[in-house]
């Protein structure tokens, strides 16, 4: 038996992250996570694995996200009875984020059971439940960074700083083919950004067969930034928008972004430059993560506040309850609001942005990647009204954006890292991205002389084996889980943008008369489809 990779996740799009191997051992995933997106692409959730989850010997996990470990509990109460790999920061993420995530789920399902039971439909399961959660959580085993372990026949692997978030790795894997030769391929997970509080940045060994590489933001450069300045620009946009009378409000993720946020506001106001009345961080989750970080203070790098100074201002209010939550919305101005999710497509930043977009007293601060599809994605590309909770809200907030927040390399660190690790004698995969990304990233590697033959972009269940000397054979999947196209173009979001178009449309009209005939038109078009 050959080996073979598969790719089940994270191919033609950003998020899903999941990889398989098959060998003469075994099986065995590389990360299992919740594809996250627009409806389309959210929907990939619901569907069965394409791959038996009983069938499968381990996990190895690059780190905590939910787009990488977000289907592990799925995975488990699919059949899969065995361990999950992970350094240890990973594995203590782990024992909030999954959890949390159920907690999602089991809510998801209840409200869509409310409506089904209206309606006469049957009812539907959550996709797993916290039960399934805790399950997972129990097959974890962590392991330090660059130490070997064998976690089943044929097969080797170590952990390296991949400088993403908190325990983040980049995995080196040895695997035996059917003749006992040695396979040595490389999994980047995410990769983070030269210039990072926290982390060193990334690292692992050179000269592999195969390296799989992310391509998050290929064709995409951020000006070059220190720590120092990165500070001076959120410290310009904070004073910026308390001077405009209104609240900051900032979508963030509960993991890594959220503590960063707090770990550079709470230096620029020690050092006097910033001035908000109080700092809201509104998440159960990242209240939960930030005692992760606290356990770990001794390993975090750059940081300049003490462990007792580390989110621990006077200002900082980090809320749990609903109630503490709600009273936020009390509040008119002077105060700076983080909540997840960072792409706005879920959690409590929703109503912030709901009792603030319409404020133009207030703002909302971008400081990471939106999805296409997500909300975030539709407010910072500029729209006049979004549709937040079922109603139209006009935007006369002020929408900014800073890019050095990233917890992701831009392009020219990805092919830094890429060019650290060679040679790879097999090929380069590129994952991780949407399909502009990773042309951009193929043409950069083919100008430096890595042929098209050299370097893949995988489409969503393509499989290929892997020999020493390069690829062999390639299946690509008969049955196609979804459109590709439909992982930047989605109905649903066409349809709300549709729905508030139309309705500009008629109430702009100047009597009932002309609206009735602009909807007799539409539907004499509609019934030529």
């Amino acid at each position: 038996m050959s080996v073979v990779l598969s790719f089940h996740g994270a191919a033609g799009t950003v998020t899903g992250s999941c990889y398989r191997v098959t060998h003469p051992g075994g099986q065995f995933l590389v990360d299992c996570g919740l594809f996250q997106g627009n409806k389309a692409v959210r929907a990939l959730n619901d569907k069965p694995f394409p791959f038996d989850p009983a069938k499968q010997n381990y996990v190895l996990l690059t780190h905590a996200h939910i787009d990488h470990a977000g289907l592990l509990p799925k995975l488990v109460k699919h059949g899969f009875k065995g361990p999950i790999h992970g350094t240890a920061p990973t594995t203590g993420l782990m024992d909030y984020l999954l959890p949390d995530s159920a907690g999602i789920q089991e809510y998801e399902a209840e409200r869509q059971n409310r409506k089904r039971a209206r309606k006469g439909e049957e009812l539907i399961e959550p996709l797993y439940t916290r039960e399934h959660a805790e399950e997972t959580i129990a097959r974890s085993k962590a392991h330090p960074y660059e130490e070997w372990f064998e976690p089943g026949p044929g097969v080797k692997a170590r952990f390296w700083n991949a400088g993403h978030i908190l325990g983040s790795a980049s995995i080196e894997v040895h695997v035996q083919d059917e003749q006992g030769k040695t396979i040595k391929m490389l999994f980047s997970g995410d990769l983070g950004p030269d210039e990072k509080v926290f982390y060193l940045e990334p690292h692992a060994p050179s000269g592999f067969d195969y390296i799989l590489c992310e391509s998050t933001y290929g064709g995409r450069d951020r000006d070059d930034y220190s720590l120092e300045e990165r500070r001076t620009a959120l410290k310009k946009e904070i004073n910026q928008a308390l001077a405009r009378g209104g609240n900051l409000v900032i979508p963030a993720f509960a993991v890594e972004r959220s503590q960063e946020l707090l770990h550079d506001i709470g230096l620029l106001i020690k050092r006097g430059e910033i001035d908000p009345q109080l700092v809201f961080l509104d998440s159960p989750l990242a209240r939960r993560v930030t005692s992760v970080f606290k356990r770990h203070a001794a390993d975090l790098q750059d940081v300049e506040l003490n462990p007792e100074e580390l989110f621990a201002d006077d200002r900082f209010r980090i809320v749990e309850s609903v109630e503490e939550s709600k009273a936020i919305n009390r509040i008119n101005g002077g105060a700076i609001i983080m909540a997840a999710s960072g792409m706005c497509d879920a959690g409590r930043i929703k109503h912030h942005l709901r009792n603030n977009i319409s404020d133009p007293k207030s703002t909302v601060l971008f400081v990471g990647y939106q999805a296409p599809g997500t909300l975030g994605h539709v407010i910072k590309s500029g729209k006049n009204e979004v549709r937040i909770h079922g109603n139209n809200h006009i935007v006369r907030a002020a929408i900014r954006s800073i890019g050095n927040y990233s917890a992701h390399g831009d392009h020219t660190e990805l092919m830094d890292w890429i060019a650290e690790r060679l040679p790879a004698h097999g090929a380069i995969f590129l994952t991780h991205g949407e399909d502009e990304s990773r042309d951009a990233m193929k043409q950069a590697l083919g100008e430096k002389g890595l042929g098209p033959d050299k370097v893949i972009a995988p489409q969503l269940d393509d499989q290929f084996e892997l020999r020493a000397n390069g690829v062999g054979e390639v299946h690509q999947a008969e049955h196609l889980r979804i459109d590709p196209q439909q992982f930047t173009q989605d109905w649903s979001a066409e349809y709300a943008r549709f729905s508030i178009e139309l309705g500009h449309l008629l109430t702009e009209e100047q009597s009932d008369k002309k609206r009735l005939n602009l909807m007799k038109r539409l539907r004499a078009e509609l019934d030529k489809a």
